[in-house]
């Protein structure tokens, strides 16, 4: 029987799980990176060197957009408040995404974000981005209004879905089969909202998937 009630988890277990996240986005480029420099290490190979320097400055490009990301997805939790440009917040998305078969559309009205939304935008773009794996197009959509910042993200594509362990882990219920890498990070996404006195819903329509998240503002 699966449980219904809201997870409970131990920090360092969520802290954990977070770092097995981070470290499977990072694998790729970094293995790449590697490949990379063996050929350049090799005398033997000297035609595949250009092709090779050109995989370095990719990998390289790309562990950083990665790194810059995570550090504001999923860090931060405890320094002070403080707003985000949202000029940032989309460097910061467009060069994680940059490699994705989706096409980032952005649409955010607001100069800046407090740093819970920020954090909260950056983890459902995530969402947004695995649920069109086939490729089409991601809307990112933020404005604020009455104290609060309402997030809005539609992703529309040829087979996209939102997986139930996905769905369970963004309204704090643990999946069937329990926390792994991949689910752990909805769980945060929603764990964000809720620590804001905010909330994350999520609806399947065929080929579009739309997440929405309001997040109170906290007084100045």
């Amino acid at each position: 029987m699966i449980d219904e009630r809201p997870a409970e988890m131990a920090a360092d277990q969520l802290a954990g799980l977070l770092c097995a996240r981070l470290c499977h986005d990072l694998v790729s480029p970094v293995s790449a990176l590697s490949a990379a420099l063996s050929v350049l290490d090799d005398s033997s190979a000297s035609d595949m060197h250009e092709d090779a320097m050109d995989l370095v400055r990719e990998s390289a490009r790309q562990s950083q957009a990665k790194l810059e990301f995570s550090r504001i997805a999923f860090g931060a939790a405890g320094s002070a408040p403080g707003i985000l440009d949202t000029r940032e917040l989309q460097r910061l998305v467009e060069g994680m995404f940059s490699a994705s078969k989706p096409d980032i559309v952005w649409k955010v009205e607001a100069a800046g974000l407090e740093k819970s939304a920020a954090r909260l935008l950056l983890n459902l773009s995530m969402l947004a981005v695995d649920s069109v794996p086939r490729g089409g197009t991601v809307t990112i959509e933020a404005t604020e209004s009455g104290g609060s910042s309402r997030l809005r993200l539609v992703s529309e594509g040829r087979r996209a879905r939102l997986e139930e362990a996905v769905t369970r882990a963004l309204d704090g219920l643990k999946p069937e089969n329990g926390f792994d890498g991949r689910s752990i990070q909805p769980y945060y996404a929603g764990l964000i909202a809720r620590s804001a006195g905010g909330r994350v819903s999520a609806h399947a329509d065929e080929e579009r998937i739309e997440i929405v998240a309001l997040v109170e503002t906290p007084a100045a």
